[in-house]
């Protein structure tokens, strides 16, 4: 990764849109922004993300993946920046929780985005324009 852009995380629900054919305008414009991330360089992602991605994509979506394309999808995002979250990082995010009302799995990946000095955190889920310390929560559908 390259020290000369600012990082950006990505929510789970966004990468589910760029896998997800059926989301119309949100899967064009999450495709749009995963693509412009890989060229970049400046992805990242948590393990607590690829899990939940792992989850949805194959159980949850309406034309759900294959367990090994979702596999394959995990292992070529296993070259952007993961974090993997310590014992710590769940004391960090129940301050977070706690700090700014959020739910704790919000909370994490608030702090999952801090922890690896993110200055952007794209997500549908989270406050558009809302600032948690340094990172910025974008919704890329607004």
């Amino acid at each position: 990764m390259s020290a000369d852009f600012p990082r950006h995380f990505v929510d789970t629900n966004i990468l589910i849109y760029a896998y997800d054919a059926s989301a119309g305008v949100k899967h064009q414009r999450a495709k749009e922004l995963l693509s412009t991330l890989w060229v970049e360089k400046n992805g990242c992602l948590s393990v607590q993300v690829l899990q939940e991605f792992y989850v949805v994509a194959t159980q949850k979506m309406k034309k759900p993946l294959s367990p090994q394309m979702a596999a394959q999808i995990i292992v070529d995002l296993e070259v952007w920046r993961i974090h993997a979250p310590q014992v710590h990082d769940v004391l960090n995010a129940i301050e977070l929780q706690q700090r700014y009302q959020i739910s704790f799995w919000d909370a994490m990946i608030v702090n999952s985005a801090l922890a690896l000095d993110c200055t952007t955190l794209w997500s549908e889920d989270l406050n558009h324009l809302q600032i948690y310390q340094q990172v910025q929560v974008q919704n890329p559908f607004k």
